[in-house]
């Protein structure tokens, strides 16, 4: 099945997957270092493939995320993160778990970047997991 889709429609896929690993950054705190969660949770997202790894791997330029707390950033990208895996089912189911299977693995790649267990960051990975689930 060959999908086509529309320039919001890949904006809300990236706000989705790269707002998540930013939520993980934030949630990692100082002792967990972001910058490393964030850089392999992006890795992660840049091996996906099929469609969703062709949306993720495209140069886009930057992806529309502000706020100054970690509260006005999950505002933004856990909806973002529910329409994904929506618009996805509508277009092909099998890119719909994709998408999910992708966000996991950035999931469980950030969480190697835990010096200790971090409730934090397992409160805001089942907020990330239950908004994939909303769909």
């Amino acid at each position: 099945m060959s999908v086509t889709l529309t320039t919001q429609e890949k904006t809300t896929l990236r706000t989705a997957a790269y707002g998540a690993v930013s939520l993980l950054a934030a949630a990692g705190g100082a002792t967990s270092k972001p910058h490393k969660i964030a850089t392999a949770g992006s890795i992660a997202l840049s091996s996906a493939t099929g469609l969703v790894g062709h949306v993720l791997a495209e140069k886009s330029g930057r992806i529309a995320l502000s706020g100054s707390s970690v509260a006005e950033l999950a505002d933004q990208v856990l909806p973002a993160l529910t329409a994904a895996v929506a618009l996805l089912g509508e277009h092909d189911p099998v890119e719909a778990e994709n998408f999910r299977n992708t966000i996991g693995v950035a999931i469980d790649t950030t969480a190697l970047f835990q010096p200790q267990p971090n409730p934090t960051m397992a409160d805001m990975t089942g907020k990330i997991t239950a908004a994939l689930a909303a769909a």
